[in-house]
């Protein structure tokens, strides 16, 4: 039977010249934590065997057993307990097999009772700390974020309060217990409202101004055109779907390897591959585009599902139309992982190409996915859910180990970004349309579209907004807040199947708000 831990937490004190040690004891058993002295190795090894420590204290130097052979087997019985190793050795082999065998602190002696307690504190308490400190930050800036979300009229404004809201998202999934991701889910949920509000208004303003946040149509402009032209190699990686807060969770993934300049850009309505992403390559709005490549459009637009196959042929385009026509260029879309480690086998075949473009669609198939696959909804719950499985998949994935790859190269920088983000939708809205209406769940374009009000932003003059048109009764309907739109035909079938569903398409920061990295390696 294992002893209840003390409130502050059960350390095992392992030394041979425990006794010696009597005021340090006691200096850490009046601040609450209980301690469990013993002489030896062996003695430390049925200690952690009969009960329950939180926290192992060692010496490195011991009659019998040494400290790193008892480090090895106490990690045999218990991998997770945490160890803080004491000795007089200052040799850096030690350091090095202590710290090989993931011991939680290293103290070299003399040491003083402050000294221990701090280690203990920062072993046994630090997420607690974390976690208390984090909330009662929150609170503190609670009423002063709502007020801006309430007064914020202008997009550098609303980009630095979703900055704030997202740098929030990251911080609590790292602190579960607190309780306070409603509060935060409801802020957003307050902030996307007035949000859609002011988007309905202004879009076509900020879209108009020259100067201001880039929207998609810019990106090339000014975060890969200014380092060609500068002679700066530059590989541009379009992550489909990725956003704000999914960057900045995967952020630390990179941050050894590379050095970070984070920006962002904001992406076009519809927040949607065919318009965004055509945007991006092409450096033209959508009517721009359909005036420019009159040739092609009908086979564009034809079939939904390969709006995006001229891409290359855009990028070539704008390199074309500003001077860059002679860069040398290589582009891929990566669909699958088979894809990607074909990309990665022969990478080192590009080492010369001036722009390496690369869209890869892993996060935006991940998101799709959830709403036919039971499997991925329990992994994909909810926004933490989604964020923590993009990180495991960078973390282990071939995209990681080509940025590696890139990272040895001479005079080549990375820029990664996104097309456009995502929302998870709960609010379904019912529309009428014919056969002809696209089939989009946040957004829609056909004949005579029209949506409640509250729902999304019905834009019945296309040209307007720079969106292309078929003819006069070609609008679109654009969701906001976390609606989705459902036709009457089947409707509870098709609500049950979306409802909780990433989506992207409409009015909303997590999908117009996304990000931009320019990565530079570190050389070691």
């Amino acid at each position: 039977m294992t002893e209840k831990p003390t409130e502050r937490g059960r350390i095992l004190w392992v030394d041979d010249e425990i006794d010696l040690l009597k005021p340090h004891i006691l200096f850490l058993e009046k601040r609450g934590y209980e301690l469990t002295p013993v002489h030896s190795g062996l003695d430390a090894l049925a200690a952690v065997e009969s009960s329950e420590f939180q926290l192992v204290l060692l010496d490195e130097m011991m009659d019998g057993m040494d400290g790193l052979s008892t480090l090895q087997k106490i990690k045999e019985i218990n991998p997770a307990l945490p160890i803080i190793m004491i000795t007089k050795n200052e040799e850096e082999w030690l350091m090095n097999e202590a710290i090989a065998a993931n011991i939680a602190g290293y103290l070299t002696k003399p040491v003083n009772p402050s000294q221990i307690f701090m280690a203990c504190k920062s072993t046994l308490e630090h997420t607690r700390i974390r976690s208390d400190k984090a909330a009662s930050r929150y609170l503190e800036i609670f009423q002063e974020l709502s007020a801006r979300v309430d007064s914020a009229r202008t997009l550098p404004e609303w980009i630095a309060i979703f900055q704030e809201l997202t740098d929030w998202d990251v911080e609590f999934d790292q602190h579960r217990e607190l309780g306070l991701e409603q509060l935060l889910v409801d802020q957003h949920l307050s902030a996307n409202q007035r949000f859609g509000q002011l988007v309905a208004s202004n879009y076509r303003e900020w879209l108009a101004q020259d100067q201001g946040p880039v929207f998609s149509h810019r990106v090339l402009d000014t975060f890969v055109a200014p380092q060609l032209r500068s002679g700066q190699r530059v590989a541009l990686i379009v992550l489909d779907c990725l956003r704000l807060d999914q960057w900045k969770a995967m952020r630390p993934l990179l941050q050894d390897r590379f050095q970070i300049d984070d920006d962002v850009h904001v992406s076009i309505l519809p927040t949607a591959t065919p318009f965004s992403r055509n945007a991006i390559f092409s450096g033209l709005l959508p009517d721009e585009l359909k005036r420019q490549n009159a040739d092609i459009w009908d086979e564009m637009w034809k079939n939904e599902t390969s709006q995006n196959q001229f891409e290359y042929r855009f990028l070539q385009a704008y390199l074309k139309r500003n001077g860059l026509g002679d860069t040398r260029t290589k582009y891929f879309k990566v669909i699958t992982a088979d894809d990607g480690q074909r990309l990665l086998a022969r990478l080192n075949e590009y080492q010369d190409t001036q722009l390496l473009a690369l869209v890869v669609n892993f996060v935006d198939l991940l998101g799709h996915h959830r709403s036919e696959s039971d499997v991925i909804k329990e992994i994909l719950p909810d926004e933490s859910g989604y964020r923590a499985t993009i990180c495991a998949w960078m973390e282990k994935s071939w995209l990681r180990e080509m940025l590696e790859t890139i990272a040895e190269w001479d005079d080549m920088v990375i820029v990664i970004t996104s097309d456009h983000g995502s929302i998870q939708v709960d609010k379904p809205a019912r529309i009428l349309g014919d056969r002809h209406t696209s089939s989009g769940v946040r957004f829609k374009y056909g004949r005579n579209l029209s949506s409640p009000e509250k729902s999304g932003l019905t834009i019945k003059k296309p040209g307007e907004y720079h969106l292309p048109a078929e003819d006069v009764t070609t609008n679109f309907i654009i969701a906001r807040d976390r609606y989705f739109f459902v036709f009457p035909t089947d409707y509870h079938r098709y609500v049950k199947r979306f409802e909780g569903s990433f989506q992207h398409g409409g009015i909303s920061l997590e999908e117009m708000v996304v990000p931009v990295a320019t990565l530079r390696p570190r050389r070691l």
